[in-house]
């Protein structure tokens, strides 16, 4: 079991943020630092968003260890082209510790107040379906090659240069259904979900299975990662601190931070126990939703105590 810390970009973070939690990661020994890739608000952040992947080619430059990368950036905020040059450039900057994580979207308030198209659930994915096949080859095939879709259009496309990583990682995010599971079984190197317990995950992890099988893909290539929201402390009292704090963030009942199945939360000890039961659900790796991005010292926590326990 690996441990990533994830942050809601969205949610206001400064970069003097940015750079503290970078900093806490690499000193820590936190392993990746993925980011949200959203333009609007909704976790109780109400100062906006520096762009996804702006950020992380700045951070790139500012870290030595750490990998950086999206979860997940959506098929509607960009042309597959310039998705694919963020990630490269990003790569090249940090030396080959990008991974570019995509999905469909789904957020439709921050579409309507951006401008970008949002239409059904059908018409996204099918977006998304041409979109991480156009990245994938662009990231990984050496000759030009054409690309004639529902959605795009491209003649002789082999951008230079290629990513320091070869092949760059893609993770596919997603519930494990039929719509993001069938290209992600083509095209991804990880497949991603969010906020499922332990059962779902378990259900999950089948079902990438089963697709798997059906395309001649060995199911083990396809490890499941989750991002979920996590809450640790040393003991009981810096716990409860910390989930009072989350609570007035959020403007939600204590009972509602505390009660979650899908939340991991507890002591140290408590934290590695749950994410040992998330690993024999089939998990290989978990980026820990952060919301108090002021408290560096769950960082710590994470690198220095949390996963060492569960490596």
């Amino acid at each position: 079991m690996r441990v990533a810390l994830m942050i809601e970009g969205q949610e206001g973070v400064t970069w003097e943020q940015w750079l503290a939690i970078a900093r806490a990661c690499e000193e820590s020994g936190v392993e990746a630092l993925f980011r949200s890739d959203h333009y609007s608000g909704f976790h109780g952040g109400a100062d906006g968003a520096l762009d996804a992947w702006a950020t992380l080619a700045a951070l790139a430059a500012r870290t030595e260890k750490l990998r950086l990368g999206t979860l997940v950036s959506p098929g509607t905020f960009r042309h597959p082209s310039v998705l694919a040059k963020n990630a490269v450039s990003v790569d090249h900057v940090s030396g080959g510790r990008v991974e570019l994580g995509m999905g469909a979207g789904w957020h439709e308030a921050e579409h309507i107040q951006h401008g970008f198209e949002f239409r059904d659930r059908s018409w996204r994915l099918s977006r998304f379906r041409e979109q991480l096949e156009i990245v994938y080859r662009q990231l990984n095939e050496n000759e030009p090659f054409d690309f004639r879709g529902d959605h795009y259009t491209l003649e002789g496309s082999n951008p230079l240069p290629k990513p320091v990583q070869r092949p760059l990682p893609i993770l596919v995010g997603g519930a494990a259904k039929r719509g993001t599971a069938e290209p992600a079984v083509r095209f991804a190197s990880e497949y991603n979900t969010t906020f499922a317990d332990v059962d779902e995950c378990r259900r999950r992890r089948a079902a990438l299975d089963r697709f798997c099988t059906e395309a001649g893909r060995d199911p083990a290539t396809l490890p499941l990662s989750l991002m979920t929201s996590c809450i640790v402390g040393r003991d009981r009292g810096e716990l409860d601190e910390r989930r009072r704090r989350l609570a007035e963030r959020l403007g939600r009942p204590l009972d509602e931070v505390e009660g979650s199945r899908r939340a991991i939360s507890g002591t140290v000890g408590e934290v590695a126990e749950r994410l040992r039961e998330y690993e024999q659900a089939g998990v290989t790796r978990v980026m820990c939703q952060h919301l108090l991005h002021d408290d560096l010292d769950v960082i710590a926590l994470l690198g220095r105590e949390v996963a060492p326990a569960v490596a």
